[in-house]
């Protein structure tokens, strides 16, 4: 991963895979959730909450909402990256942003925002972020806060009038 000191995070990185190519001959709209998915896996492992982070804190990430933008067809063996930018936290949640790129480029192909949710799985119920894990979350949110505003971020989806 990127140096998280004012730069995006690298989250995730690979190849279109056959099997995740639909009958228009790219990316199916699913697969793109589930790159995202891996990548905040890797956001999760980032703050803390990896497998060993999960068990010893007894928590877990929930994602709450996410919204994905669609920009350009992904074909088949296209090599990808995905970045992440947090836009926000407080005690329970985590608001990022994940762009998916061509690798080794800034052509935007989709983005992808979230909200997650911190979950004590004895409840389960929402709970704050464990201590090591809230100053890994604001580290990131205070090193994140000045870069730009992403385009897509934000949006909602109505049509109009």
């Amino acid at each position: 991963m990127s140096d998280a000191a004012g730069s995006l995070l690298a989250t995730w990185s690979g190849t279109v895979l056959p099997q995740w190519v639909d009958y228009n001959g790219h990316l199916n709209d699913g697969y793109y959730m589930v790159v995202f998915s891996d990548a905040t896996n890797a956001v999760m492992a980032l703050i803390g909450l990896d497998a060993a982070g999960r068990t010893a804190t007894g928590h877990t990430i929930f994602t709450l909402e996410s919204h994905i933008n669609y920009l350009q067809e992904v074909k088949q063996g296209a090599a990808i990256e995905v970045r992440t930018q947090i836009l926000g936290s407080d005690a329970k949640r985590l608001q990022i942003y994940q762009t998916m790129v061509l690798a080794g480029t800034d052509t935007l192909l989709a983005a992808n925002e979230q909200m997650l949710l911190n979950v004590d799985m004895s409840g389960p119920r929402a709970a704050p972020f464990a201590p090591t894990v809230m100053a890994r979350v604001q580290l990131l949110t205070v090193a994140h806060r000045n870069l730009p505003r992403p385009k897509y971020a934000g949006r909602t989806i109505a049509l109009p009038g």
